[in-house]
């Protein structure tokens, strides 16, 4: 009969349980920054909308604020966590901001979340007044 001895009997047991956690924890971790990756994504795509939906003639800083608002409901409602959307907008130029925490998938992992889009606003410039 081929086996193990009796000092290894149950071996794989104790293998087993001391290496499927450490897998399981590595695999969730591994998610966790895709979900970040995606979560970092959004919130940038976020503020590029909400910038140019503020750069428009006739804009205001809370056209571009809810532009971005909306995106982020739209496109991951649940993902970007503890959401701050600021927008700025002068006669020159418009920032719109967006911060936040990703949601947590690994216990005591908390990635923060930020973007910032930056353009200057659209305006006209009649042909006799550049400079």
């Amino acid at each position: 009969m081929t086996g193990r001895s009796g000092h290894e009997r149950g071996a794989a047991t104790v293998e087993a349980v001391l290496i499927v956690p450490v897998l399981v924890l590595l695999i969730m971790t591994i998610i966790q920054f895709g979900l970040w990756y995606h979560a970092d994504s959004l919130a940038t795509a976020a503020a590029q909308d909400g910038a140019r939906a503020a750069r428009l003639p006739g804009a205001t800083a809370a056209d571009g604020q809810a532009r971005a608002v909306a995106l982020l409901e739209e496109a991951g409602p649940t993902i970007i966590q503890d959401r701050l959307v600021l927008a700025d907008r002068n006669a020159v130029a418009v920032r719109v901001e967006v911060r936040g925490t990703c949601i947590a998938l690994v216990p005591g992992v908390h990635l923060p979340v930020h973007a910032v889009a930056e353009s200057s606003t659209e305006r006209f410039v009649p042909a006799g007044a550049r400079g």
